[in-house]
């Protein structure tokens, strides 16, 4: 792999991705706390979001399997909107921290999609 932008980028999403997923297993609390309340099987969509993090987070890195792995971040990406809408209607008092950065998340994660769009282009 040649450093460019694009393969830095990659790295940096793997590590990204792959560490936040594991957290999601051994910090579930933490992001328990930001499943709206309207949402049933809270601690299974917690483990579900973090399996497929650690999933696509591995597979960004691999051009074989990066078409699919960058559809699969933004489909993931959108499934958990609804948690950062959450935490900024409650400005960040859900996860205990401040309205900025509850906020700011929003914008945020549609760069997170971008980038994601970015690599489902082969070259």
């Amino acid at each position: 792999m040649k450093l460019d932008l694009k393969s830095i980028s990659i790295i940096i999403m793997a590590i990204f991705y792959v560490t936040v997923g594991i957290s999601h297993f051994t910090k579930p609390l933490l992001y328990l706390q930001i499943v709206p309340p309207s949402l049933p099987f809270k601690l299974e969509l917690v483990y579900i979001s973090g399996f497929f993090e650690i999933l696509f987070g591995t597979m960004i890195m691999y051009k074989k399997t990066r078409f699919v792995a960058g559809w699969g971040l933004i489909m993931l990406l959108v499934a958990v909107y609804p948690a950062n809408l959450y935490l900024a209607q409650t400005d960040g008092m859900a996860m205990g921290t401040t309205a900025v950065i509850a906020w700011a998340r929003l914008p945020i994660q549609f760069i997170f999609i971008g980038i994601a769009y970015w690599h489902t282009k082969l070259n």
